[in-house]
């Protein structure tokens, strides 16, 4: 009973620094990610890859309107039109609902 005691309050010791010395290193690894993501270079290079995915989709989306559209609902060939007249991804309506 007396190791079985000894094990359990082993467990919770180890549990309880475990937790704390994890949430540290999450604290840590969090505020390393932020600083990455703020870094002006970083940006930077989401902001082009960003960019260079949204004139692709404009691309495909006019590959598709051209092969397949008129067998299209014209909803879905509205927001295609959409998507190839490069208006901002804010202004494609394809998350807003018609309700």
């Amino acid at each position: 009973m007396r190791y079985r005691l000894t094990f359990v309050a082993g467990v919770a010791v180890g549990y309880v620094f475990g937790t704390r010395a994890g949430r540290e290193r999450y604290e840590r690894l969090r505020q390393s990610a932020q600083r990455f993501a703020e870094n002006p270079a970083v940006r930077n290079a989401t902001e082009s890859a960003a960019q260079s995915g949204r004139e692709a989709a404009s691309k495909a989306a006019g590959l598709v309107s051209e092969k397949i559209g008129h067998r299209l609902p014209e909803s879905v060939n509205d927001r295609v039109r959409a998507l190839r007249d490069h208006r901002t991804p804010m202004d494609d309506g394809w998350g807003t609902s018609n309700s």
